[in-house]
């Protein structure tokens, strides 16, 4: 399962091939369209906003279609509303999958991954079936050569909030509440410390194995789907990947 991990992923969006960039445009500016909606059109005022901001800025985004977001989420552009919508589903052998899409038609979105999910042996689940297996938490990624000593760096973190350090074959991935997440990653700032990401996810309170290469093929296909599809902007499972 390590060809969807979070690590991969940050990978595959830092290196889009030109074909695919017109897809993570889109997927950026609804991010940021809904991030402005929620939180208001002042990057200084929304976190949220300030960081898929950023995201767009590393993926080269042009400075019009930031802009032209931020003001279809103000308000400020007619056009069809981009409401963020949460699903919640199971992948093979009951796997849970949690995810974030923008949409301006979700009867069609919803469709669309209850179609992916179905081709490949999961299902969407009921509001709140899936949920309850995660926790809403800040997660900041380190690249691990960007440490150069592990225990002062880890005694940093926790004095200033951290929940959690997990260290991984790729970096480190810091935990936070929510709230303490654009606090936390300041500080990295400080540090001359650039976290690869930094974003609220849906993190599982327990992971579950998932057995058989046939039934991690099909988990993987559900993934690279939902990544085709622009509306999506993320996805979560509790699959030991």
């Amino acid at each position: 399962m390590s060809g969807h991990s979070k690590w991969t992923q940050i990978k595959r969006q830092k290196a889009v091939t030109d074909k695919r960039r017109s897809g993570v445009f889109t997927k950026l500016a609804n991010a940021i369209t809904i991030a402005a909606k929620e939180g208001g059109a002042d990057p200084a005022m929304n976190f949220r906003l300030r960081l898929v901001i950023e995201k767009g800025k590393e993926a080269n985004m042009p400075n019009e279609n930031i802009e032209r977001a931020i003001k279809r989420g103000s308000g400020e552009l007619d056009g069809a509303s981009i409401d963020e919508v949460i699903y919640e589903g199971f992948g093979p052998q009951g796997v849970a999958v949690i995810i974030e899409a923008a949409t301006d038609s979700k009867n069609r979105t919803t469709s669309d991954i209850r179609n992916i999910l179905n081709k490949y042996q999961g299902h969407l689940g009921n509001s709140g079936s899936v949920k309850w297996m995660f926790e809403q938490k800040g997660a900041i990624r380190i690249i691990k050569n960007l440490v150069s000593n592990k225990e002062e760096f880890e005694l940093q973190m926790i004095d200033a909030g951290a929940e959690d350090i997990q260290e991984e074959e790729e970096g480190f991935t810091i935990v936070t509440k929510v709230g303490d997440l654009g606090k936390i990653r300041d500080l990295l700032i400080k540090m001359n410390i650039k976290p690869a990401s930094s974003e609220i996810e849906f993190l599982p309170k327990t992971k579950v194995a998932i057995t058989g290469e046939e039934a991690k093929g099909k988990l993987n296909k559900i993934f690279e789907e939902l990544e085709e599809l622009d509306e999506v902007n993320n996805y979560f499972t509790n699959a030991n990947h």
